[in-house]
């Protein structure tokens, strides 16, 4: 048994501010109380903010051995497969470099406060294999959504693509395909059918860039964004540019929105609604996609979340809705990100530089301010 005394804890989904005492046992969070508890092992936070510890909802690990290459080049040119820059490289790549790099970037991660991500990874079987093998040595959770070449196969067979996909799944927690632009609406259906029957992840890329956007209403008469939600995707990154009644659609099919707006910026694709879609009450996650453009650092994507959202919109955000949108609206997804009973022990102590504790983090929290990281319950960083 772990206790964590004197803090101010975040607790709950909504992250309410509160003074108390943590008990954690067998890795879960067994009682916040205001009562002290006796225990040997304990940490006094006094001073210090007690909070979930952050989730990744989307990032690209495997890209970690190609950062900064192609800045400057066309999106389509950077990422598309099968022959983006991003794609060639990886295809040169040793799998140990591979292993190598996306190891280094999980480390970056839990270092910065991160217990939890969800990775789109390219490669097959062997893709997901790899890493597997690469994080296997951190606590730091991972799940990782695979996609077959086969996919982006416009002449197979349904039943080979059923097949493919199916044998992903045998190893990865999910599919993720890159966009409904390299996909068949058929692909796509048997792809979230097959999500669907094993209670696994079905996500996908959407309304990424405008031009996208244009180019699936000229060929279909459909956005990204329906034709995902038709096919029944209910985990959508990116949303840059809705279109028509795009955002009403997402939310009355109560689908998560996982914004990257630092990975938008720096690819001058734009930058997500986040106000609108908060106040529509879409369900918002954080993640930090491509390390090829930006660090794993979700203390730096908050930040530049809050400010940009606030700069364009010119209006006041809540920054607790910001720290939510990398801890507790992700807990549905993986089980993480927030502190309440019953809950996976998944917790940092950091420094409180300011009276505000959401204000503390978004805006003056690096690596070396986090004091404690607990991961199931475990003590991992001091």
């Amino acid at each position: 048994m772990l206790v964590i005394e004197n803090g101010t804890i975040l607790r709950g989904p909504h992250l309410k501010p509160e003074r108390g005492n943590m008990v954690i046992e067998d890795g879960v969070i067994k009682e916040i109380t205001s009562e002290r508890i006796p225990c040997r092992d304990r940490i006094d936070a006094s001073g210090l903010i007690v909070a979930p510890a952050l989730v990744n909802s989307h990032v690209h690990l495997g890209d970690t051995v190609a950062m900064d290459e192609g800045d400057g080049r066309p999106l389509d040119e950077i990422v598309r497969p099968p022959d983006g820059i991003k794609h060639r490289i990886l295809e040169s790549s040793t799998p140990d470099e591979l292993e190598g790099a996306m190891g280094s970037s999980v480390d970056f991660m839990m270092d910065h406060g991160t217990s939890a991500f969800v990775d789109y990874r390219e490669g097959g079987i062997g893709g997901v294999e790899a890493i597997r093998r690469a994080t296997d040595p951190s606590p730091v959770k991972g799940l990782i959504l695979g996609r077959d070449p086969v996919i982006f196969d416009e002449d197979a067979s349904p039943e080979e693509v059923r097949r493919r996909v199916r044998r992903i799944l045998w190893v990865a927690d999910g599919i993720a395909p890159s966009g409904m632009g390299e996909i068949t609406d058929e692909t796509a259906m048997i792809i979230t059918e097959e999500c669907r029957r094993r209670g696994k992840i079905a996500s996908i890329h959407v309304a990424e860039h405008r031009k996208s956007q244009i180019r699936s209403l000229e060929e279909t008469g459909m956005t990204e964004v329906e034709r995902a939600l038709r096919a029944g995707f209910r985990l959508l990154v990116h949303l840059t540019h809705p279109m028509r009644d795009d955002l009403e659609l997402v939310r009355s099919s109560g689908a998560d929105v996982v914004i990257c707006p630092r990975s938008n910026g720096a690819l001058a694709a734009g930058i997500p609604p986040v106000k609108r879609m908060h106040e529509m009450g879409i369900n918002l996650l954080l993640g930090t996609d491509n390390v090829m453009f930006t660090s794993p650092d979700l203390f730096r994507e908050m930040e530049y979340t809050l400010r940009v959202t606030r700069g364009i919109t010119g209006e006041y955000f809540p920054p607790v809705e910001v720290l939510r949108m990398a801890t507790s609206n992700a807990r549905k997804l993986t089980g993480t990100g927030c502190l309440e009973e019953g809950f996976q022990a998944d917790i940092m102590v950091t420094e409180k530089p300011s009276a505000n504790p959401y204000l503390s983090l978004i805006n003056r929290t690096e690596s070396k301010n986090i004091i404690y990281l607990i991961i199931k319950g475990k003590l991992v960083k001091r």
